[in-house]
């Protein structure tokens, strides 16, 4: 119906010109060109128009993106610099030709279309071309800038330092060491990084808070939060609603872990009733603790639950066997096998040739099959569990292939995180222990303890973080937080939402925020909070889909074919309609919640109580 009302409407515009070109050569000159028509007809016209476009668009950008994030060069991120300039052009052209269509009576698919075709870019360029070029050098140098950040200390050649760490070897002191110092050093190295990102940052900040307010927004954070099918008041209000859900779970593991680092570093260092020095938790950003666990802050260090580190190592899984690992999860609950181009074409580990961005990322390069992950894969469990997070990326790209380029996308970007990481849930030690990645674990109340802390020390550890990255976006893009205070309110934030402090003074002539990938990324991170929720929701369905009885924090749905039945028709949908009927899809309620995530960890949440009756808990 809809193609032929088109083709209708095409063929009496046609006949229109052809008459009006018969009394042209009859009365003379002809007349003014009549506007175009502004209609439902049209719209639909300039929607298929655009997902045509893109095809070819995005191909080229992923291209570029790709070889300037596996290959950073000059040359390449000129090139990825000109791409990311024609395709912000392109959709800031687009969002400002979609605004002639918001008073048209619209069906609900062209309305979305449109939508989403204003919310195409997390950073719209202005329509001038000096400025849109200038946001297309900062996006590529402050990517380079991350990517290329090493710390280097003497001694000096040429002038130069020549014992240089990158994020890995760094981020693997603060994993692995428990020398204050030490600890205080890779640091405060790693942060330094980020300096020299805090002019062009703030310039970046005001150019694509022009190209927000061209499309019709306040600022920029107000476009991002316009992506959830509420209003951006109403989201921010439904953000702070989940957090206060899993709020008391959170204290309740602070107050657990700074009691545990208190005996091994000391009161001085870590004082009672204060926030957590950043560095002590075993991750850069203090946003995952699971690295410190087996010898800090795990329950009952002689109950048999083992991390897979050991066993990775003994057996020697390198990239390929856990990927493959992660493939054969995805293929056991009914779907396909992944692409021969996903072998011959993904960057698994980091190469030795080559700077390279090595942050996990998944990438869909066409909207046929070229699917592919980039990382710098190391055989320990937590590289495993991010190669099972990005395969879920990829099993999303290839259930939607077949809608429209506009809706191939999550029902909302918090979907996309959360698809990989509720499979992650199904990686229970029973299923660990069937691969032969850990030994029998004895069944007993301290190891379920020991396990469910493991588990939370990546889940709930990590929400308030998740959350207060863009709190702190959307003050700076408001302008609430003004350039002067970049770094006074980044560690507000963190000692309010995650309780921690930085271990060493810090000015306004540092930058800390850039020290975190997403930032001089410019990649959204509310999305990561959601997904942290979502997946405990989307876990409980699946579970539920499976037939599985008996405590959330035990079902795995590893070759449960009902289960994932239901997971593919919700992926297939891709974004094609709002997130609450998507969602609804699977777990049969159209409002997100974090009730699963304190049904998962009860175990946990009644032992935390007892062991912390007697603690000062909670932080000035």
């Amino acid at each position: 119906m809809m193609k032929t009302n088109y083709l209708r409407g095409a063929t009496s515009i046609a006949l229109t010109l052809v008459g009006a070109s018969l009394l042209a050569s009859c009365n003379g000159p002809p007349g003014p060109k009549p506007p175009p028509k502004i209609d439902e007809e049209a719209a639909k016209a300039f929607v298929g128009g655009v997902n045509k476009d893109l095809v070819s668009l995005n191909r080229e950008a992923n291209a570029a993106g790709w070889t300037q994030q596996t290959d950073i060069t000059v040359d390449t991120q000129y090139l990825n610099s000109m791409v990311t300039e024609k395709y912000l052009e392109y959709f800031s052209r687009k969002a400002g030709e979609a605004k002639a269509f918001d008073k048209v009576q619209l069906d609900p698919s062209t309305a979305r279309s449109l939508k989403l075709i204003k919310l195409g870019v997390s950073a719209p360029a202005p329509a001038d071309a000096a400025k849109r070029s200038e946001l297309a050098t900062l996006s590529t140098e402050l990517d380079a800038m991350y990517g290329e950040g090493k710390y280097c200390t003497g001694p000096e050649k040429d002038g130069k330092k020549t014992e240089c760490k990158n994020i890995d070897e760094l981020g693997e002191t603060i994993a692995t060491s428990r020398n204050y110092q030490e600890l205080t050093d890779a640091w405060v190295g790693w942060h330094s990084i980020a300096k020299p990102m805090r002019p062009k940052y703030q310039r970046f900040v005001e150019l694509a808070n022009d190209g927000a307010r061209e499309l019709g927004f306040d600022d920029l954070g107000v476009l991002w939060r316009a992506r959830y099918d509420m209003s951006a008041d109403d989201f921010e209000k439904e953000a702070d609603r989940l957090f206060n859900q899993v709020k008391p779970l959170y204290e309740g593991l602070h107050c657990y872990a700074r009691k545990r680092l208190q005996q091994r570093y000391g009161k001085d260092k870590v004082p009672d009733g204060k926030p957590i020095p950043a560095h002590l938790l075993g991750n850069m950003w203090a946003q995952q603790w699971s690295r410190v666990y087996d010898d800090l802050l795990k329950p009952y260090p002689a109950a048999s639950i083992e991390s897979a580190d050991r066993l990775l190592q003994k057996q020697k899984w390198d990239a390929v066997k856990m990927t493959k690992s992660a493939e054969t999860f995805y293929t056991s609950i009914g779907f396909p096998s992944l692409p021969q181009t996903f072998w011959e074409r993904s960057m698994l580990t980091r190469p030795r040739d080559r700077e390279v961005v090595c942050h996990a990322s998944a990438w869909d390069m066409d909207d046929k099959d070229d699917v592919r992950i980039k990382m710098c894969m190391k055989p320990v469990e937590e590289d495993l569990f991010t190669v099972y997070h990005e395969l879920g990326h990829v099993y999303y790209y290839i259930h939607y292939k077949d809608q429209p380029v506009l809706f191939q996308d999550g029902a909302h970007d918090g979907f996309h995180e959360a698809i990989g990481d509720a499979i992650n849930l199904s990686v229970t030690p029973a299923y660990l222990r069937k691969i032969g990645l850990v030994g029998d674990v004895t069944p007993s109340k301290e190891a379920i303890i020991n396990q469910q802390m493991k588990m939370a020390l990546d889940k709930i550890a990590f929400l308030p973080f998740g959350k207060l990255i863009d709190q702190w976006r959307w003050g700076v893009f408001s302008g609430k937080i003004k350039p002067a205070d970049y770094n006074k309110a980044w560690w507000e934030l963190r000692e309010k939402y995650q309780g921690v402090s930085a271990p060493v003074a810090r000015t306004e002539e540092d930058f800390d925020p850039g020290a975190k990938y997403h930032i001089p990324g410019n990649t959204p991170y509310t999305r990561y909070f959601l997904s942290f929720i979502l997946q405990f929701q989307f876990h409980k369905a699946l579970c539920d889909a499976s037939g599985f009885k008996g405590p959330l924090n035990e079902c795995s749905i590893f070759g449960s074919t009902e289960a994932g039945k239901k997971y593919g028709e919700m992926l297939a949908l891709g974004s094609s309609q709002p997130w609450q009927d998507t969602m609804q899809k699977l777990t049969g309620t159209r409002q997100m919640d974090a009730s699963a995530i304190i049904d998962y960890f009860k175990p946990l949440e009644g032992w935390l109580k007892e062991q912390n009756k007697d603690q000062s808990c909670g932080w000035e």
